[in-house]
């Protein structure tokens, strides 16, 4: 198993997410936990990703999955069993020429770019991991199309959340 973890993953295993449930702070641990012992997690060369990681997660004084997860990532970076790299070209904050889309990336939520470029980037295309971004649910058909999955770890959490920040708007389906 292979993944690119969106960082609210991280946020929602450490508790950092109040309004979700209990079951989908069980999927983001279980996930996570199940990358350590038996997956490997995709991230960039550059450091996008592990930097807003860093950023968002405090590995010092955090004791949560997240923390706990982060810890393990960065000791394990150079280590092709666990961790596998691939180049991501910022052609200008926030844009990334593996971005497969241009009128989708201007769409994007410029910080959830990076996520996208790497898998896009990898051989395998791995699923990015996503856990309670709402906006993701409008994305995923066009990144689809080129062959890119979005697994949402929160599947109730999202669309209960998609709901409360569009009313108005129809639901979108899951993949």
């Amino acid at each position: 198993m292979r993944a690119v973890v969106d960082t609210n993953v991280l946020l929602v295993a450490d508790g950092e997410h109040k309004d979700v449930s209990p079951d989908c702070v069980s999927s983001c641990v279980d996930g996570l936990e199940g990358l350590k012992n038996q997956g490997i997690v995709v991230i960039d060369d550059d450091y996008h990703l592990i930097g807003e990681y860093l950023h968002k997660t405090d590995t010092r004084r955090g004791k949560g999955v997240g923390a706990a997860f982060l810890k393990w990532l960065l000791q394990n970076q150079a280590n092709p069993a666990h961790v596998e790299r691939v180049h991501i070209t910022e052609t200008a904050p926030d844009h990334f020429e593996e971005f497969p889309d241009p009128a989708l990336e201007s769409a994007f939520d410029p910080p959830d770019r990076k996520f996208v470029a790497v898998a896009n980037a990898h051989p395998d295309k791995p699923p990015i991991w996503q856990a309670t971004d709402s906006r993701w649910l409008d994305w995923w058909p066009t990144l689809a199309g080129y062959g890119l999955r979005v697994e949402f770890l929160c599947r109730e959490d999202v669309l209960r959340f998609y709901k409360a920040k569009s009313p108005a708007r129809e639901t979108p389906s899951l993949p």
